[in-house]
């Protein structure tokens, strides 16, 4: 029989994990529409936190490690924490604090040599962090709102990303996984008209 916390809604939302589930702080959740509910609570409750105050510095690890605290710490015992497990995406978890690193510090330079337009070092910016997938869950909803942080830092405004919350509609988050794997091949231009969509 299907257990609907462990089913996965779609090819890019994965399952989770038995040890996962046992990371889950509200013990009430029982199906995947239920923890996508309370992890949009705190989503919410995050994007107002970080647009409301005086902005951490988006390209420092710490605060991208806060920033995904105040996101899920409500609901993953772990939120915050470097994932410590291999999964079929994103790099091995010994080298998540290299990448975070490397990706700071690459942002940075494009952004002082102008080596991009703000928009693509934005995008560009967001698809390394979702590449990296620093966490055990919430990696596409973290690099969304940290890419809006700096976007808004460059004094761009926020991306649209497509005109919807992309938990749900199928197309949309369809089109936005789509956009990532062609930017895994170097090809930006799908992201970057996607965000902006």
């Amino acid at each position: 029989m299907s257990d609907p916390l462990f089913d996965a809604a779609d090819d890019a939302a994965k399952p989770l994990q038995a040890e996962e589930r046992e990371q889950l702080i509200p013990t009430y959740i029982i199906s995947r529409a239920e923890l996508n509910e309370i992890e949009h609570i705190g989503v919410s409750d995050a994007d107002r936190w970080v647009f409301s105050r005086k902005r951490g510095d988006v390209l420092d690890t710490n605060f991208l490690l806060t920033l995904h605290r105040r996101m899920f710490r409500e609901v993953w015992r772990w939120a915050g924490e470097l994932r410590t497990t291999g999964r079929n995406i994103g790099v091995d978890p010994i080298q998540i604090g290299v990448q975070l690193r490397q990706l700071t510090d690459d942002v940075q330079y494009w952004i002082d040599n102008a080596t991009f337009s703000p928009d693509e070092i934005v995008a560009r910016f967001h698809h390394k962090l979702v590449w990296i997938h620093p966490f055990q869950n919430g990696n596409g909803r973290h690099a969304r709102l940290a890419a809006d942080l700096l976007a808004v830092r460059l004094g761009r405004p926020r991306f649209t990303w497509g005109s919807a919350n992309l938990v749900v509609p199928a197309q949309t988050r369809r089109l936005y996984v789509e956009a990532l794997r062609a930017a895994d091949k170097h090809d930006i231009a799908p992201l970057l008209t996607f965000v902006r969509s």
